[in-house]
């Protein structure tokens, strides 16, 4: 199952066509994406959608326009420096205890298309392409092996970060990503029933400038796989349902003024950005 937003609300797509969410009886009044990806509502939407997806009346969606997929009061954790080629652009080794990590401000979010604006209070502004888990029923201590129960889906995630900072001191992480416009999720998610554990091993995330490949990687060459980064974040705190874990990226492109940005999952979603 595909979802997105649009200006109507939440999208869903079936046998090519996208649907309003509202358009089916019980899902009228679900406007929040936590909401839908709680416990048993994607089982309830798969099986509405089967029963009478055939007769509604589909609606337009341009995904390279679509708004920010998840809710504006949604976590956003980021794990750093996966994969080895994003620690090289920083010149740093990764670390061996466990993931870097930040907490960002959904502030920071915009829609697939919108312009990335780079402040004043950097002069070194790099974005990246990754891969993004979609947090469905609420959880806490999730095991390593469990983590596809409690992921409703994956989508793309371009992550925009005021890189100097970060070389002067680490501890700046989510000062050096919190900016306007320094986020980027969507333009859809993809539920995890469509995408099995080899398929996302070797799904291809990359990083684009102005039509230029940066960066790219499967999720194979991440040093933390997947079930380490849902049962690390988990431990010890509650993951509310729509949260989102940014995985890391294979790599990062330095952004200026006139340029344009891509972050791109392959078979999953493409979100492109225009600089200024």
């Amino acid at each position: 199952m595909r979802l997105a937003k649009f200006a109507g609300g939440i999208a869903v797509a079936h046998r090519d066509r996208w649907l309003r969410l509202s358009a089916l009886g019980r899902f009228e009044n679900v406007t929040r994406l936590a909401d839908l990806v709680a416990d048993g509502r994607l089982r309830d939407l798969a099986r509405a959608i089967e029963r009478h997806g055939d007769d509604l009346e589909p609606v337009s969606v341009d995904l390279d326009a679509a708004g920010a997929l998840i809710d504006s009061d949604a976590d956003i954790w980021g794990v750093g420096l996966n994969y080895q080629g994003h620690a090289n652009d920083l010149n740093t080794p990764r670390p061996t205890s466990g993931p870097g990590s930040y907490l960002r401000p959904t502030g920071c979010l915009i829609g697939n298309g919108e312009h990335i604006e780079l402040p004043t209070q950097t002069q070194r502004v790099t974005a990246e392409g990754e891969l993004g888990l979609i947090i469905g029923p609420a959880c806490k201590n999730v095991a390593r092996g469990d983590w596809r129960s409690v992921v409703a889906g994956i989508t793309t995630v371009l992550d925009v970060t005021a890189e100097d900072v970060i070389r002067e001191n680490p501890r700046y992480i989510p000062w050096a990503k919190g900016f306007d416009t320094f986020c980027s999720i969507g333009p859809v998610l993809v539920t995890l029933d469509e995408v099995d554990d080899e398929a996302l091993r070797s799904v291809r995330v990359s990083t684009i400038r102005n039509g230029e490949t940066v960066a790219s990687a499967t999720p194979a060459a991440m040093k933390y796989d997947l079930g380490f980064i849902v049962e690390y974040f988990s431990a010890g705190r509650t993951l509310r349902s729509g949260t989102v874990i940014c995985t890391g990226t294979p790599g990062a492109t330095v952004i200026k003024p006139g340029d344009t940005v891509t972050a791109v999952v392959e078979g999953i979603g493409a979100l492109t950005h225009p600089v200024k």
